[in-house]
């Protein structure tokens, strides 16, 4: 157990209260209108509801999508800095996710492409955070087109590696729960953005739902890695550091940790040792080199 477990917990925790706080604080200053409202007029005329409570009158530019929750003060401060804390812990979950995997032994194309796109999710969300729709529409557009398919991929590609390094029941399990949440998140995407570009009030309303719902299910989903990172330690980084290292030069073995590993270049491990190396231990061996008290010769290539 170490103090890794606690990583995507809280940046689920954190990220899923915050967009909320965010929500009741617009809807309590008036800026969007309740989630269960589903009633629009094309205009309103002078808001008689007092401010701390929600709006009787509601017109498009009050439907409650998280981008126009986020865009006025003095939510949109928390908005912004839930966008950068949230992308960076996202990096952190990425990152270590990406050398856990290697250090299973599972180094491919999945892996790489995972944590290429939930680092460009996390860049996403540092767009749509700090660039709030009606102060910088493009930028923010743009941010939120790159944030939610890169999402999406991130988990996806994460399905299949968690069936490729599964070993017991539970971990099928887990592979089955994260499967069933990536199937919810691309259903309620697809369904955001057909309801979103149509004209009728009562679909764009719906197209909130179900941004609210996409949000939601990627973020549980980041939670479900404390399920793995219990087992993340100082090896786990060094993992993905060595395997860079060439594996054809003399003495190319790394001790980690006290102990002989190999790297992962492929989809299975490999063997460090090279046949230079394989040469001399026969040599040592014809010669008679055992004064070393070691009974793993190829200690002696370090």
């Amino acid at each position: 157990m170490t103090a890794w477990i606690v990583l995507p917990v809280s940046l689920s925790a954190f990220s899923i209260t915050g967009i909320w706080i965010v929500y009741a604080m617009a809807v309590m200053n008036h800026h969007v209108c309740p989630v269960e409202n589903w009633t629009y007029n094309v205009t309103c005329s002078k808001e008689t509801a007092k401010r701390g409570f929600p709006k009787t009158c509601c017109a498009p530019q009050d439907i409650p999508l998280i981008s126009k929750c986020g865009c006025y003060p003095p939510e949109s401060c928390l908005f912004s800095l839930i966008g950068n804390v949230g992308a960076f812990m996202v990096v952190m979950v990425c990152i270590l996710r990406y050398a856990q995997v290697i250090e299973h032994s599972h180094q491919c194309w999945v892996n790489t492409s995972a944590m290429v796109s939930g680092c460009i999710n996390a860049l996403g969300l540092v767009m749509v955070g700090n660039f709030q729709v009606d102060h910088a529409r493009t930028l923010h557009y743009v941010g939120a087109g790159v944030a939610f398919p890169a999402g999406l991929m991130f988990v996806c590609l994460q399905c299949v590696l968690t069936y490729r390094i599964a070993e017991t029941a539970l971990d099928y399990w887990m592979a089955h729960v994260r499967v069933g949440l990536s199937a919810g998140a691309l259903v309620s995407l697809i369904l955001s953005g057909i309801f979103f570009i149509h004209e009728s009030f009562v679909l764009q309303h719906a197209a909130a739902i179900c941004e609210w719902v996409f949000t939601i299910l990627i973020l549980v989903y980041y939670g479900t890695f404390t399920y793995e990172f219990g087992t993340v330690n100082n090896d786990t980084m060094m993992a993905a550091l060595v395997r860079h290292i060439p594996h054809n030069r003399p003495g190319s073995g790394v001790i980690v940790g006290g102990i002989s590993k190999g790297v992962a270049m492929g989809c299975s491990a490999r063997s460090l040792k090279s046949p230079v190396s394989e040469a001399r231990t026969s040599y040592w061996r014809s010669t008679g080199l055992t004064s070393f008290g070691c009974t793993d010769f190829s200690l002696l290539l370090l």
